[in-house]
């Protein structure tokens, strides 16, 4: 989606602030004992009181209404009846719809005291997202993102999943500029466009190259090598000025 008026700004901003919302509060409420399913429900409540859809289940028939990864699923997790407990690494993904406007926020919680290197992963997680995201702007390269993050991941020992990608958004949960390369890439000459609505998501890991299929369902991903994985994301929109992130909650 490209921005060309300021009620389709204001548009996104509503549904942006909705997700980011509903993230921190089922962030805010987990508990050990607490299953994915029981978290779930809390998202969705949250997003129907709001009048928001839940984008995966609307787009795709994803069978919950955000995605919940624990542990060792990097993506897509699925709610059901597992139950969390003192030092998971818990990923929520929140993208919704409202008035024809799309949003997507996520981020990897820590539940309790975790080992200081994966407190340190998902501190620095969330400075890779941020470096991405100070690479958003009119006339800038798309693949100025994943040139920051890359060299930020490997000053400091990281991987990155090099198969799960930020990409556009705004009308559609996932539209042109299609896959934004997170990591370094040759070739890619696209630039982005005053207006332009994009996800900046990069999956930093330690050790972890790609995203694979487990054996217990279609959704849920994995990293392999099999390695701890962090993901953050926000919404922005690419301006003269830098990136607007409308993902905040308020």
């Amino acid at each position: 989606m490209t921005i060309t008026q300021d009620d389709e700004l204001d548009g996104l901003k509503r549904i942006g602030r909705i997700v980011a919302n509903t993230m921190r509060d089922m962030a805010a409420a987990m508990e050990p004992g607490m299953t994915t399913r029981e978290l779930d429900e809390l998202g969705r409540e949250i997003l129907e009181r709001e009048g928001a859809i839940p984008a995966p289940q609307a787009t795709y028939g994803f069978p919950g209404a955000t995605c919940i990864s624990v542990n060792k699923e990097i993506a897509h997790g699925i709610p059901g009846e597992r139950g969390l407990a003192l030092g998971d690494l818990v990923n929520i993904d929140v993208s919704a719809s409202l008035d024809g406007y799309f949003a997507d926020t996520g981020a990897t919680f820590c539940l309790g005291a975790v080992r200081p290197v994966l407190d340190r992963l998902c501190r620095d997680g969330r400075r890779a997202m941020r470096i991405g995201i100070a690479q958003v702007g009119h006339d800038k390269p798309l693949a100025g993102i994943g040139q920051a993050i890359g060299s930020f991941a490997a000053k400091r020992g990281y991987t990155l999943i090099r198969n799960l990608a930020s990409h556009g958004v705004g009308k559609a949960l996932h539209e042109d500029p299609g896959e934004i390369a997170t990591w370094p890439t040759k070739g890619d000459r696209r630039r982005m466009h005053n207006g332009l609505v994009l996800t900046v998501e990069p999956f930093l890991s330690r050790g972890g190259k790609w995203a694979t299929f487990g054996t217990r369902n279609d959704w849920t991903l994995y990293s392999t090598p099999r390695a701890p994985v962090v993901q953050y994301e926000h919404t922005v929109v690419a301006t003269h000025r830098g990136a607007i992130i409308v993902t905040l909650p308020g």
